[in-house]
């Protein structure tokens, strides 16, 4: 105990400025996250404070830093949408988190491997797509539903892009003029000149974009009322003023949805999806240490559970650890979980006491934001990336886009996930056994294991060895041999002296190679 406060208090000079960078990311991040999912812009908050508050110190990972997160949205907003409020959707994040800590228990921490590159990496881009078409109607203030609906998103795919042409036809000068400049101001400090310079990196990009907006307002209320932004095109948080009036904001679950089994499986889609992305969050965290620790992955499930937990039960969204959170950490020079607590420190006072400022924030802040979160997860060079690596990677990825676009996250990772396995099964299919030929003699080989799945592909080479020659079996890198292929080999060992062909086993006991029964 006393080594581990000897250490934080070493590195509280790194460590409160990085706090301080990362609570400037993660506030518009909480606030846009929300704003995307459809849930109240104070549920975002809370997910921000649980996850800086109390995961840091669970989590055995000194630098990731967890929140609400973009992967999430469309799993969140959907369910809010099925289950018919925000009070059920609560009950189903603190399942989700009691699952995620079973997991954690039963050791489930290496489940992130399982998950091909190909189908993680489609995942996210399709969660970048949806991100830009939805947010879009925002960055231009066209509103499609009644004024106070939290039904931002719609339910089909064909809708939401009759949305998009609508905000895309009904603009409002001041609020595009927001998201445009706002984006633009994101892209610029993204860029390789304004990251080389260090006092431009002292200043992140979403909170000068979120400045740039309160500004404009600001000067556009007093001398331009015609591009002022309206208040419903601003965030909208409760000014509390006191501890007492931020507990009041507090939203318990809905209890009466335990019968409801639709609540089970929407918390088997949060655990499911926010553990994967919190692993690979971790994954990514332990490659940029500059000390190169490695969090153990079973207590990271285990603390993201807690969080998650503690989250639904007083009205916030589903928590992992998130990699643009995170990277912000370690690039401001963070060491410790230290950190990744202040953050949170500095968020709950920022609601507690600076309620009225936030609510200067216009949503087309938030919606560009999200905007370039979209365009990083989906950019082209993505698709390229993929395509170059052959089909075998290119299709799975694709299909698992367009899977999710047309259907939902959970089905279209599915969907995904069967394209996946279909060409690791295709690879392994063709790899498992090979033939080769020298003259009158023929070499046939089999790689590690060989199972039923690799029986039509055996057949079809020992068809191809011709008449009066020598065929050699080589299973010495056979590992595992199935049934079905030694009684293949079996079978064709007895028609071979009536075709003239020679057989040599070798790697193989004799005794263990038996014909089908019909022999």
């Amino acid at each position: 105990m006393t080594t581990q406060l000897n250490l934080y208090l070493k590195h509280l000079h790194q460590d409160l400025p990085a706090g301080i960078v990362v609570f400037l990311v993660a506030l518009p991040l909480c606030l846009g996250v929300a704003l995307a999912s459809g849930a109240p812009l104070f549920s975002g908050i809370i997910a921000g404070l649980i996850g800086g508050l109390l995961v840091s110190w669970a989590s055995g990972s000194q630098l990731s830093v967890s929140g609400p997160a973009a992967g999430l949205t469309v799993i969140v907003f959907e369910a809010i949408e099925t289950l018919g409020g925000f009070g059920g959707f609560l009950l189903s994040v603190v399942v989700a988190g009691g699952l995620q800590i079973v997991l954690g228990f039963l050791k489930a921490g290496v489940i992130g491997a399982f998950f091909p590159a190909a189908v993680i990496k489609g995942m996210l881009a399709a969660i970048g797509l949806i991100l830009i078409i939805k947010q879009t109607p925002h960055a231009t203030g066209f509103d499609a539903s009644p004024e106070g609906d939290e039904s931002y998103m719609q339910e089909t795919a064909e809708s939401s892009f009759f949305e998009l042409s609508e905000a895309l036809e009904s603009i409002t000068p001041g609020v595009t003029l927001v998201s445009v400049v706002a984006l633009l101001i994101l892209i610029i400090w993204d860029s390789a000149f304004v990251k080389r310079v260090k006092a431009f990196r002292l200043v992140p990009g979403p909170l000068l974009a979120v400045i740039w907006g309160v500004g404009f307002n600001v000067v556009a209320l007093r001398y331009f009322p015609e591009l002022a932004i309206s208040e419903k095109h601003l965030v909208s948080l409760p000014e509390l003023g006191s501890t007492a009036n931020f507990l009041n904001q507090l939203r318990l679950p809905d209890f009466s949805y335990f019968d409801n089994p639709k609540i089970y499986s929407i918390a088997a889609t949060i655990a499911v999806i926010a553990s994967l992305e919190t692993l690979l969050s971790i994954e990514a965290v332990d490659k940029l240490d500059p000390h190169k620790r490695v969090a153990p992955t079973n207590r990271e499930l285990k603390a993201q559970g807690l969080g998650n937990v503690v989250s639904g039960l007083i009205g916030g969204l589903p928590i992992t650890a998130v990699i643009v959170r995170s990277s912000a950490n370690i690039n401001a020079g963070g060491q410790t979980r230290v950190a990744s607590f202040f953050h949170g420190v500095l968020l709950m006072v920022s609601v507690l006491f600076f309620a009225k400022y936030l609510n200067m924030i216009p949503l087309a802040c938030l919606a560009a934001i999200l905007l370039q979160t979209g365009y990083k997860l989906a950019k082209p060079g993505v698709f390229v990336e993929f395509y170059r690596k052959g089909w075998n990677q290119f299709l799975p990825f694709v299909i698992t886009v367009g899977a999710i676009l047309l259907t939902d996250l959970l089905v279209g990772i599915a969907i995904g996930m069967i394209c996946g396995f279909f060409f690791v099964l295709r690879a392994n299919f063709h790899a498992a056994i090979t033939l080769t030929q020298h003259g009158q003699h023929y070499l046939l080989r089999l790689h590690k294991d060989v199972s039923f799945l690799n029986k039509a592909l055996l057949r079809k080479y020992l068809q191809e060895v011709p008449d009066d020659c020598e065929l050699l079996i080589d299973g010495y890198k056979a590992q595992f041999v199935d049934l079905d292929i030694l009684e293949t080999i079996g079978d064709f060992m007895l028609a071979a002296p009536d075709r003239g062909i020679a057989v040599e086993i070798q790697g193989i006991p004799l005794e263990d190679i038996t014909p089908s029964a019909g022999h």
